[in-house]
């Protein structure tokens, strides 16, 4: 007899632990979200409504055999871990920007890591998550993800190329588009997280991503061709901060990943993985957080 595994992922109500949470139940796990019950839960689900810093014993008679965690800062972990009761396993999603933006590409596991100065404060607190998470529960994993995309991304990345093809737009690109970026369809991260509970592999930290990079004029054009529509470039030289009017920073990087391609070979090529956020995209206008770019266009560059 097969026993339903138990999975705890904290947060569950937008993009990663939300896509995370929907995952697992189609993989038939019994999926609990800790959150505070602000948005509509996902399908599936049961909700354990709490502020995970005021937890009490609200989870010490439950057992998870793995736990997930978006966690921000060493003090949601240092909460989480004081409430927990019994679990098998725990994971934890980090972040590339734990990696300083001097430090030699691509980044690798056993980089130092410090400050970037793109990312500042959210990077140096995923640094002491880590490092919280890892003195408490040595053999617990993390992951280090680059971009992340596909259905479910409330960020205005993709969605704001998809904008602008939409309303046939020229795109206004940062110099001559050169510089790359490196992303991980959220799926393939679900897939990753899979390899590791079924693997146990000695190695807790892991880079992931694609390992190949692409320029932001090509993930422009792979945007656009996933609305049916071809871009015509204009592009600005001056020296304006580019994340006025355009969803990444000036800041180009790169993670060595191919401990992960050890693990998991297979990923989900980019104009694949874009042509199912747009299709998501379509129908969840309202639920991407939409900036200001296209204003700032039209009022200082156009």
């Amino acid at each position: 007899m097969c026993i339903m595994k138990k999975i705890l992922v904290t947060g569950g109500t937008v993009f990663v632990s939300r896509y995370i949470a929907e995952y697992y139940v189609a993989k038939g796990y019994d999926v609990y979200v800790l959150n505070r019950n602000s948005k509509k839960q996902s399908d599936g689900v049961t909700l354990i409504e709490a502020d995970r810093h005021n937890l009490g014993e609200l989870l010490r008679d439950y057992y998870f055999d793995v736990v997930i965690d978006t966690a921000y800062n060493s003090n949601d972990v240092e909460m989480l871990l004081n409430a927990l009761g019994d679990y098998k396993d725990y994971i934890l999603i980090s972040s590339s920007a734990v990696y300083p933006e001097n430090a030699v590409r691509p980044f690798k596991e056993d980089t130092l890591l410090a400050v970037n100065k793109y990312w500042g404060k959210y990077g140096t607190d995923k640094i002491e998550a880590e490092n919280t998470l890892l003195k408490r529960n040595p053999n617990a994993y993390i992951v280090r993800p680059p971009y992340l995309y596909g259905p479910m991304n409330n960020v205005y990345r993709e969605a704001f190329v998809f904008d602008c093809a939409l309303a046939d737009r020229k795109f206004y690109l940062p110099k001559e588009g050169e510089m790359r970026l490196q992303f991980f369809h959220i799926y393939d991260l679900c897939r990753f997280i899979d390899v590791i509970l079924e693997n146990k592999p000695g190695q807790h930290i892991f880079n992931v991503g694609n390992k190949d990079t692409v320029t932001i004029r090509e993930w422009v054009e792979l945007c656009y061709q996933c609305v049916g529509k071809q871009v015509e470039y204009l592009h600005v030289h001056e020296d304006i901060e580019q994340r006025n009017y355009f969803p990444f920073y000036h800041y180009e990087y790169c993670l060595d990943v191919s401990k992960q391609y050890e693990l998991m070979q297979n990923v989900k090529p980019l104009n694949v993985g874009l042509k199912e956020a747009f299709e998501w995209y379509i129908n969840n206008t309202d639920k991407v957080n939409k900036k200001s770019y296209i204003d700032y266009i039209d009022g200082n560059l156009a």
